[in-house]
């Protein structure tokens, strides 16, 4: 299965799981009713349940946002999801409160 494909699949789980069903005529109602910019076609939406394309990062927020699912989730699968929420908590556990400052007022200088 190519990427696009598991997407598709992603896409349907977490339709069904959120009480949705998983067809283009519900999926474009759904979330256009969501999205503030530019409607999405029945075509369009149709492509992202076929496995034939895979939405921009801010209709996948919508998506995410709308299906109750994680974006990572949504996009990349369970495993990716899990593998940044790991990375967080190793971030979190290694540093204490004043390293974490000390970093955070680091990035936040400007580049010069």
């Amino acid at each position: 299965m190519n990427e696009k494909q598991e997407f598709s699949e992603r896409l349907r789980k977490a339709m069904l799981a959120a009480g949705y069903e998983a067809r283009p005529g519900v999926l474009e109602k759904g979330f256009n009713s969501r999205y503030w910019g530019r409607s999405v076609t029945f075509q369009a939406v149709s492509r992202w349940l076929r496995g034939e394309a895979i939405p921009s990062q801010e209709k996948l927020q919508v998506l995410a946002e709308w299906l109750k699912i994680e974006p990572h989730a949504l996009r990349f699968g369970e495993q990716a999801a899990e593998s940044i929420c790991a990375k967080r908590r190793q971030w979190d556990e290694t540093l204490d409160f004043q390293e974490r400052e000390t970093l955070e007022k680091y990035l936040s200088l400007p580049a010069p």
